[in-house]
């Protein structure tokens, strides 16, 4: 399964979403974790309020008798008082003896019921003990919260009379109210998520506007034509990839320059010795036979006239060479000029296929699967000529040592493009051959240029389609043509 990719706009637009969710989902947490805090933060200063209240209380209540009381007079004495004190306070007190013993308690129901032991839990009296003016223990019972505050009640003289506890039920969050809370939070967070993500889309899309139109610009880079560089106003970052975009646009036109001069250059003295050596291979011959005209005429004056009939014959037909040489160097050179129009392939190809009907020994078969007429291309019609006549002059050829010689020219309608192939039952195409067949100066024959299938690739590919060849040495060959079709404007109405 191929992997899911996003665009750079669909990434950084998701980004901003993920931010904008995260920070909703953190905002939430944290309001309702301070909501908590604060509570908590009620709940103990309202104990501490209510501590500091109490133990006024019982300050002045002591001494309203002397100052002191004995121990064993503790539980008499502050058995009423404490009952007042936990009401007036809204609290539960208890008074413990130094050793932790449970003297007196402001509840009306049993001490061990509510949750408390009869004795004082004996890390507190440790804590106490060691120091520890304050101990504070914090319990659940039955779903509900509270604080249990211990402290030594002193007399006057600061001494030691007995342990005051505290049990202060907390005060918990609503839960209807946190849920209204809660539910107009999340109200609050959809619409603005909502306001988001359209700013967020619009934001990502002005982001990427800019790295959009580079792209853009980039894709119709044409090396043949002048390229315009893009003007951006600014030093950001995308100024910086625009300035890079320019210089590369520079950079790009003379090499490219450079390419073609040095590449024109190299054609040229392929060229030059590809025509001096096809030059002086006729031109040899016509030297030996000056040469062995002159030795007879010598040798043998009476037969001058038979002499001179065999020199003109050999003379014309090297000279005819020549003349095919100039002409196949002079098409070449000339295949950039190509003139483009809407050319008719089956008539070019039922010209081509006349041309070579009446060969000798040569069965030539033309079949236009299409069953259709007007097959229109936008080439140049002579240079289409040239390709089919030189594709079907191979096949002649490498028919030459075939008694039974067969050419089936094929035309067939696939979609946008025709196909034409042309087969032989000829030699064939040796492997070591293969990849030289439509290189400049390369031929199979003892004479030739090598152009001519070069030339053939070279207006194929111009005219916007594709050749290629399948071979069986000692068995047939066959040379593909994909055209593009083009529809004129008349057959669009």
């Amino acid at each position: 399964m191929s992997k899911l990719r996003f665009s750079f706009r669909q990434r950084i637009y998701f980004s901003m979403l993920m931010l904008i969710i995260v920070s909703f989902v953190l905002t939430g947490v944290t309001a309702y974790y301070n909501f908590k805090t604060e509570n908590d933060r009620y709940n103990q200063e309202r104990l501490e309020r209510k501590e500091q209240a109490l133990q006024t209380s019982m300050s002045y209540f002591l001494e309203e008798n002397g100052g002191s009381i004995s121990r064993d007079s503790l539980a008499l004495v502050f058995s009423e008082v404490i009952v007042e004190l936990a009401d007036v306070h809204s609290l539960s007190v208890n008074l413990y003896d130094l050793k932790g013993n449970l003297l007196i308690s402001s509840a009306e129901e049993r001490f061990d019921v509510l949750g408390f032991d009869l004795s004082m839990d004996y890390t507190v009296l440790k804590q106490l003990s060691t120091g520890n003016t304050r101990p504070v223990i914090q319990k659940e019972i039955s779903g509900q919260e509270f604080y249990l505050v211990y402290w030594y009640l002193l007399d006057r003289s600061n001494r030691k009379i007995a342990v005051v506890n505290v049990k202060y039920d907390k005060k918990n969050i609503d839960d209807g109210e946190l849920r209204r809370f809660m539910g107009q939070l999340t109200k609050i967070y959809v619409g603005l998520f909502l306001v988001a993500s359209v700013l967020a889309y619009f934001l990502s899309n002005y982001i990427t506007k800019s790295l959009q139109n580079i792209a853009s610009r980039m894709k119709k880079i044409d090396l043949s034509q002048e390229n315009e560089p893009i003007l951006w106003e600014g030093g950001d970052e995308i100024g910086v990839l625009v300035d890079q975009y320019n210089k590369m646009l520079l950079e790009v036109k003379n090499s490219a320059n450079l390419l073609a001069k040095s590449e024109r250059e190299s054609a040229w003295r392929e060229m030059a010795k590809q025509v001096a050596h096809e030059i002086k291979n006729p031109l040899t011959p016509m030297k030996l036979r000056v040469q062995h005209l002159e030795r007879s005429l010598s040798a043998n004056p009476k037969e001058i006239q038979e002499k001179l009939k065999q020199f003109s014959k050999t003379m014309i037909d090297q000279i005819d060479t020549l003349s095919n040489i100039a002409t196949e160097f002079s098409h070449f050179a000339k295949m950039p000029k190509a003139q483009w129009a809407d050319v008719d392939l089956l008539d070019v190809l039922n010209g081509v296929v006349e041309l070579y009907s009446n060969t000798p020994n040569i069965n030539l078969h033309f079949v236009n699967t299409t069953d259709k007429q007007n097959l229109l291309v936008r080439a140049d019609k002579d240079q289409l000529n040239r390709v089919f006549n030189n594709l079907v002059k191979n096949a002649v050829q490498a028919l030459s040592e075939v008694a039974d010689g067969q050419i089936n020219v094929v035309l067939n309608d696939e979609g946008e493009r025709y196909h034409i192939f042309i087969q032989d039952n000829g030699v064939g195409i040796s492997k070591d051959q293969r990849s030289s067949i439509f290189v400049p100066n390369f031929t199979t024959k003892s004479t030739g240029t090598g152009l001519g299938l070069a030339m053939v690739k070279n207006i194929i590919e111009q005219s916007g389609g594709e050749i290629w060849f399948e071979s069986e040495p000692g068995v047939s060959t066959v040379f593909h043509v994909l055209l593009l079709k083009h529809q004129s404007k008349d057959d669009n109405g």
